[in-house]
């Protein structure tokens, strides 16, 4: 009786460690497919003598894809790195907005302040505009990108005052709350703001209560004079490629200015998760979908579009800025995260970057 129970348990036993190598090759072997078909997608869309970029994606806070395609440098045939660093255009507005959220939870401001509390002379035309409304993209405020004029600044450094000087007299398009429609200006204002309340420039705040706390030390406000190890070089394609084409960085500014890396950016996206810069509550702000004065959603947070991936919520963002886009996407029901930082403005990686998302949720 005791030798057949023995013969039973070692039986049990073999049948155990096979079932668990079977499903540890079965999940490797599911990994390894969908590594190849991310791979196969990327290397379609950014073949290695063309601008190209790097990709990240993280899962449970693990990294599992991490790589590059395409030249960082045409001119000198230089290959991606995965360490290259990328303006990261509009994605900065989630830095922007972190900076609000920091101010308000040491007193320093409301998110129903008017901004006239801070720039008292700012033009309203009799409507409150708050703080709220600049964060959403629901002010109402002309877009600078929009006006007539901006060729001829786009090369002289302004002080924020200035750029807000070039678009604070144009009409509103709207009374503040009634539609949402994407906007630099606010998130220049926002800028300005920080600097008023902190009296540092948006750049040291960004780099001392952000980068530096969370170890982001590939990040900084872009520069086109300083030596900056790793930068990858942008491009536009106009019947071929071209060199991007400069604008002073103090025109994106808090709406636009920042660089980053994917490594930089996977940090960035775990200091969100586990609440390291602001409070819990604070970022439940920050991931609100916000509505309209008539109650209609805006799909938008504070810095991130809210949006459904297979009726899951999704939040993300893009970035556009001469000579580079970028794309992160995040699904916070399955912690999954896909960062896309690219070197021509030609090639979007907005709709790969959602696909790969996609990939790695059904599978």
């Amino acid at each position: 009786h005791l030798e057949i129970t023995k013969m039973k348990n070692s039986f049990y036993l073999k049948y155990l460690v096979i079932a668990i190598i079977s499903i540890h090759s079965q999940s490797n072997c599911y990994g390894q497919n969908l590594e190849s078909t991310i791979d196969s997608l990327l290397q379609e869309k950014y073949s290695e003598n063309t601008p190209g970029g790097v990709f990240l994606i993280a899962q449970k806070e693990n990294i599992i894809y991490k790589k590059a395609f395409g030249l960082s440098n045409l001119e000198l045939s230089i290959p991606m790195q995965t360490d290259n660093v990328f303006e990261i255009g509009s994605i900065t507005k989630q830095f922007t907005a972190v900076a609000i959220l920091i101010l308000m939870e040491k007193g320093k401001l409301n998110l129903n302040d008017e901004i006239t509390k801070f720039i008292p002379d700012y033009p309203t035309n009799g409507y409150r505009i708050t703080i709220h409304h600049l964060l959403t993209h629901t002010s109402g405020i002309k877009d600078f990108t929009k006006i007539k004029g901006l060729n001829e600044i786009s090369k002289k450094d302004l002080t924020p005052s200035e750029l807000i000087n070039f678009f604070k007299n144009e009409p509103i398009d709207f009374a503040p709350g009634d539609q949402f429609k994407y906007n630099n200006s606010g998130y220049a204002i926002l800028g300005y703001i920080i600097e008023l309340i902190t009296k540092q420039s948006y750049s040291d705040f960004v780099s001392e209560n952000i980068f530096k706390k969370l170890k982001m030390l590939t990040s900084q406000y872009a520069s086109h004079y300083e030596v900056i190890q790793n930068r990858a070089s942008g491009y536009h394609n106009k019947n071929g490629y071209i060199n991007n084409r400069e604008v002073s960085f103090t025109i994106p500014y808090s709406s636009g200015a920042l660089m980053s890396t994917v490594d930089d950016m996977f940090k960035w996206q775990m200091a969100i998760k586990k609440n390291l810069l602001i409070s819990k509550e604070a970022t439940k702000k920050a991931f609100t979908n916000y509505t309209l004065n008539n109650g209609k959603p805006i799909n938008y947070g504070y810095g991130w579009h809210i949006k459904a991936m297979h009726q899951i919520v999704i939040r993300e963002h893009g970035g556009a800025i001469f000579g580079f886009k970028s794309m992160a996407v995040y699904i916070p029901e399955s912690d999954i995260y896909v960062i896309a930082l690219t070197n021509c403005d030609c090639n979007s990686p907005t709709t790969i970057t959602r696909k790969i998302a996609e990939l790695v949720l059904k599978n």
